[in-house]
């Protein structure tokens, strides 16, 4: 029976792919906002669930509603939260809501510090490759699904598994909703610090979630991570457990091929950490009964996740990706698998800081050493970012001394940003933007072509 839902923080990347997928099921969706960006703008207007305005507004919130679902984005005093509570209307937030329909299937989490939504994705595309029905919550856009989330009567539910608080009224990490039957744990590297001030109250929230694994349930994890391995040596008891490492593979005139029993599968993705979230996909499909040879095919067409290495621009000499990496392991992973594809091309990496953490001079030093694998870095911060952040300024001596590389620039302004970037970019072959942000409004298609036109 189709229910009428509101969802305070519409125009979040999941919430209004959520929205979406309610539209699509049959529920009649209402929601609110303070910003809405595309594409989520277009996307909520052509299926005729686009606010009227930006605001929030209490009067939205009546006892006709059946749930209110409540983004992060949304704190504590929104008029619209405190209505709905006034009238006692269930209200959920996006993981919980998520958790309540996908009860009863076979959940299958992806979770980790690095890599989840490509590993998540890798298994989409995969599933969808051999025709099989499944539901799914992924934290990107991907190729051949219209939505990022997807609600259906399918036995199987996909779920990258995020970290991060569920919101504003649930403090619990996100991933402790779902309650896996299949666990993938691709590493762990600390991240997030405005909620998890230390190292050790980071690594509790995978211990947690290895815990809620009920009984003979499957662990799959990276072997080379110390800090995963003992928490699984620790909490795991109860499941059965599969480390791995890197999919077998070879390397052959710049390509690598993933190698079966049987056969060679050349991929169109690169990167050692590319290999290692294909071997938990290839264990994660062993235990759906799928073998080797279906998977390895399938992978042979996966062009990765939107912003995840993603290719922007190439003409002659010129390469240049964006990739979503933010946290320092993410960086480093990054940075160091372009270098691996590239062995005698000058890198440039242009990364913008925009997270609580990477904005904080105590977390900073994290990122020692991450991009040293590249020849130069520019480092782009808004320090509007900060002020809206409530956090206090940072300098770029503080950024230098953090990143230790030797050949490091610093920008803290979006109207000098893209004079900087094309000055740079002149002297290298390889451009990689890096971050979660939006690079002061910058396009980075545009900019890409500003690059390839100047060569």
């Amino acid at each position: 029976m189709p229910s009428k839902i509101h969802l305070i923080a519409i125009g979040g990347s999941v919430m209004h792919n959520m929205a979406l997928a309610l539209v699509r099921q049959g529920h009649k969706i209402t929601g609110s906002d303070d910003q809405i960006f595309e594409p989520a703008k277009s996307r909520l207007d052509r299926v005729g669930i686009l606010p009227d305005k930006e605001g929030w507004d209490s009067s939205k919130i009546n006892s006709d509603l059946d749930a209110v679902i409540l983004g992060m984005h949304a704190k504590i005093d929104n008029p619209e939260l405190i209505r709905a509570l006034e009238l006692e209307i269930p209200v959920y937030s996006f993981p919980a809501y998520v958790s309540e329909m996908f009860h009863g299937k076979l959940k299958v989490v992806v979770a980790g510090s690095h890599g989840k939504t490509t590993t998540t994705s890798m298994i989409m595309h995969v599933l969808k490759s051999l025709n099989l029905s499944f539901d799914f919550l992924v934290g990107a856009q991907l190729e051949g699904f219209d939505e990022m989330v997807a609600f259906s009567d399918a036995p199987l539910a996909i779920i990258e598994g995020d970290e991060y608080l569920s919101s504003c009224l649930d403090l619990r990490p996100k991933f402790l909703h779902y309650v896996p039957q299949i666990l993938i744990i691709t590493g762990i590297a600390w991240d997030h610090y405005n909620v998890f001030p230390t190292l050790e109250s980071y690594i509790k929230s995978f211990s947690d979630l290895i815990q809620t694994m009920p009984e003979g349930g499957a662990l799959i994890y990276f072997q080379g991570d110390p800090e995963l391995v003992s928490i699984v040596k620790m909490y795991g008891g109860h499941l059965r457990t599969f480390p791995y490492g890197e999919a077998n593979h070879i390397n052959k005139n710049g390509t690598t091929f993933l190698v079966s029993e049987t056969a060679c599968y050349p991929l169109e993705i690169f990167g050692r950490h590319n290999l290692q979230n294909i071997e938990a996909v290839r264990l994660v499909c062993n235990l759906l009964e799928q073998n080797d040879d279906r998977v390895f095919a399938s992978m042979s067409s996966f062009k990765g996740a939107k912003r995840r290495l993603e290719l922007l621009a190439q003409s002659g000499s010129k390469i240049i990706y964006q990739d979503f990496a933010h946290a320092p392991s993410k960086v480093k992973a990054t940075v160091e698998a372009v270098r691996e594809k590239y062995p005698d091309k000058r890198i440039l990496v242009i990364q913008e800081l925009h997270t609580y953490s990477s904005l904080n001079e105590i977390f900073l030093p994290q990122y020692k050493g991450t991009a040293n694998a590249a020849d130069a870095v520019l480092i782009y911060f808004d320090q509007r970012a900060l002020q809206i952040k409530r956090m206090p300024p940072l300098s770029s001596q503080i950024i230098k001394d953090a990143f230790s590389h030797p050949q490091l620039f610093v920008v803290d302004s979006s109207d000098q940003l893209e004079v900087d970037i094309l000055k740079l970019s002149k002297d290298y072959e390889v451009i990689l933007f890096l971050g979660s942000g939006n690079f002061g409004g910058l396009s980075l298609k545009d900019i890409s072509q500003k690059i390839i036109s100047a060569v």
